[in-house]
């Protein structure tokens, strides 16, 4: 093996190396911030809680997590990842470790919402360091593994949970899954650099290989998103609503699918998280298969509405479609496989959902993923609240739960469909820039 050809080597296990190291930290961030779900009615249980409240305290993560994305995403621009996710992690650790002494629901509030805070900026700067350490033709499989590790934190995060809280109880569930964060935050800080150019063990041809593939150019720090510009783009709003929907959808499995299973099918908490690791296994799937799925169109073609547009429509209304027939399957492990199936084609989408903002967010990829997962948790937030709202008008009736829940993926693909990928948003917006 010839010296340049071991540098090239060494150099991309690097690059994957940074992605497994993003992948974990997605894994640890779903499993602290999910596995509430799992958990719910012990801890409504033993803290003498309503389902109205709950939703609340399931919803409390949502509103700083998505008004904390742009800033978290400046912080991450001007201090970097290297700095940004250690302390991130830290801090998301301590509040998921405070939720085990909570006696109340304001103090549950209080740390879902410290817990949501610190975890705004994850995304936005792995999203960023994506951009920086892959090409074009790799970063839909690099975003579909970030995806596909979320769900696989929330997928382990809700089995495991299921059996913690029967053998050892709530509080320490969330003692056990806020330690990992700690180790996690030590290794990143003290391996990873925040450019290729600066890790020693990337060579200048695999530097040039990276810059001959992508589209991004340097962001500079100092230079303020035109934030008109990208409001007023028709393109920008479509990636915000097929994330929204999306978000808002998946939320029932991070939220009340242990609950639903539980009250509709009468299983026991333990069978609740098995079943609801499920689809979550097949949001996992998903991800994976879609980045590669995406990425070989792209290289094969060329075109990002193939690539992207396309397979998002797709398997959006394959999703859609999926969840309304588990609607007339009264069969238990049935419903589990349609919807496990429609976990799957919801996965299939996610690559495109991440890869879009890096296609189009041209030098301010950060400030465009930020925005649009500020909207995706607002819409998200809304959904564990509007549940129980929904069950009381229609007299504890979860199959209308079940056909909105196919509606939102159903006007994600309606998004995808209509979205033009190619050039940026800044260059669809509305406003031209300004003539020097």
């Amino acid at each position: 093996m010839s010296a340049k050809t071991h540098s090239d080597q060494s150099a991309r296990i690097v690059r994957f190396r940074v992605l497994l190291m993003l992948c974990i930290a997605a894994m640890l961030a779903y499993l602290c911030r999910n596995t509430i779900g799992v958990a719910e009615s012990t801890i409504r249980h033993d803290l003498d809680l309503t389902k109205e409240q709950m939703g609340w305290i399931m919803s409390a993560f949502m509103l700083p997590y998505a008004l904390g994305q742009i800033p978290s995403a400046r912080l991450g621009e001007k201090w970097g990842t290297r700095y940004c996710l250690p302390t991130f992690s830290i801090i998301w650790s301590i509040a998921t470790a405070l939720m085990g002494w909570v006696t109340s629901a304001p103090s549950l509030i209080f740390c879902r919402m410290l817990e949501g805070l610190s975890q705004a900026g994850l995304f936005p700067c792995s999203t960023m360091t994506i951009a920086k350490w892959f090409p074009i033709t790799g970063r839909a499989f690099a975003s579909g593994a970030l995806g596909s590790s979320m769900a696989l934190g929330a997928a382990f995060g809700t089995a495991l949970g299921g059996y913690i809280v029967v053998k050892f109880g709530w509080r320490w569930m969330f003692f056990i899954f806020a330690a990992p964060g700690f180790l996690w935050a030590a290794c990143f800080y003290q391996w990873f650099r925040n450019e290729p150019a600066n890790h020693h063990s990337v060579s200048r041809e695999e530097l040039e290989k990276i810059a001959a593939h992508s589209d991004q150019s340097d962001p500079n720090p100092n230079e303020p998103t035109p934030w008109l510009r990208l409001f007023t783009s028709p393109a920008t709003w479509l990636i915000f609503g097929q994330q929204t929907c999306r978000a808002a959808a998946q939320m029932f499995f991070f939220s009340w699918f242990p609950t639903f299973l539980q009250e509709t099918r009468n299983v026991s908490v333990v069978k609740s998280g098995i079943y609801t690791m499920l689809p979550q296994l097949g949001l996992v799937a998903g991800g994976l298969i879609g980045g590669l799925i995406v990425d070989s169109i792209f290289k094969r073609t060329g075109s990002k509405r193939l690539s992207r547009s396309a397979v998002a429509t797709l398997s959006l209304t394959l999703c859609s479609l999926a969840v309304l027939a588990s609607y007339f399957i009264k069969e238990t492990n049935g419903a589990i496989a349609l919807i496990t199936v429609s976990g799957f084609f919801a996965g299939l989408a996610g690559p495109c959902g991440y890869t879009i903002t890096i296609d189009m967010g041209g030098r301010h990829v950060a400030s465009l993923f930020s925005a649009m997962n500020m909207f995706a948790n607002l819409g998200a937030m809304t959904f564990p609240v509007l549940v129980p709202k929904i069950l009381q008008v229609t007299n504890q009736n979860w199959d209308v739960v079940l056909v909105m829940f196919a509606g939102l993926f159903l006007v994600a693909a309606i998004c995808w469909l209509l979205l033009d990928p190619d050039g940026t948003v800044f260059e669809q917006s509305r406003i031209k820039r300004a003539p020097r």
